[in-house]
């Protein structure tokens, strides 16, 4: 109980800015899950829900006697929905890895699948938007509806092995990072800062990944038997 009492309470002092213990954890946590993620590592789903529940208290400031009182719904809102999916992604990369093969192997989304993030991304935040706006939340609302509409999309993005998963955050960080300064969320906006440059290299990463994936196939199926001399083939 002591512990959770100082988690609740400590409070960071930079300058004049004041910023909350939990915020700082919590996007340490997310940017190590991010880490796990770019690396295919399992553990990246758990780390990243300890951190949604974190940042989930933060953005809900007038429920958790937060310093900061501006209510920002679709990022607290986003929490649950990033520990739901996370749960079903960790479940679907564990049952992968205990099978023993990769946790997930990168591929590029089909054309159908492509055209469903983009038309799921201005569908629900058009959708969201009027909903987290009678809410109260912080305007303008339709960014808040859009981080949350793309950030549920790039966790069903990862949990599937997308690569394009990555351009989605990408995406949210570019509205992310001036509604969170506006809204006093400093340490979150920073960190939204790295993730874009961070969600980049992921991109990249994952697309030479595929590429080796997609040869390493290519190479077996042409010499399925590894005993043949492939030199002398």
């Amino acid at each position: 109980m002591d512990f959770l009492r100082w988690l609740f309470d400590a409070q960071l002092h930079i300058g004049d800015q004041t910023l909350l213990v939990r915020e700082v954890l919590g996007n340490i946590f997310g940017l190590a899950s991010a880490l796990g993620g770019m690396r295919r590592k399992v553990w990246a789903w758990p780390v990243g829900i300890a951190g949604n529940l974190l940042l989930f208290t933060v953005f809900l400031g007038t429920f958790f006697g937060s310093i900061n009182t501006i209510n920002m719904l679709g990022q607290a809102g986003r929490q649950v929905m990033f520990i739901i999916v996370s749960v079903w992604g960790w479940y679907r990369w564990k049952t992968s890895k205990d099978n023993g093969s990769s946790a997930v192997i990168p591929t590029w989304a089909t054309a159908k699948e492509r055209i469903f993030l983009i038309v799921g991304m201005l569908a629900g935040t058009a959708v969201l938007t009027p909903i987290f706006r009678a809410l109260g939340s912080y305007e303008p609302v339709w960014s808040d509806a859009w981080i949350f509409t793309g950030s549920l999309l790039a966790t069903y993005g990862m949990a599937k092995g997308w690569v394009e998963f990555w351009l989605i955050w990408v995406a949210v960080d570019i509205v992310g990072v001036p509604l969170l300064w506006s809204a006093g969320y400093y340490a979150t906006a920073l960190m939204y800062v790295f993730y874009g440059g961070f969600t980049l290299v992921g991109f990249f990463v994952w697309w030479r990944a595929r590429n080796r994936e997609a040869a390493q196939v290519a190479l077996e199926t042409q010499f399925p038997d590894p005993t043949v001399d492939r030199i002398h083939t």
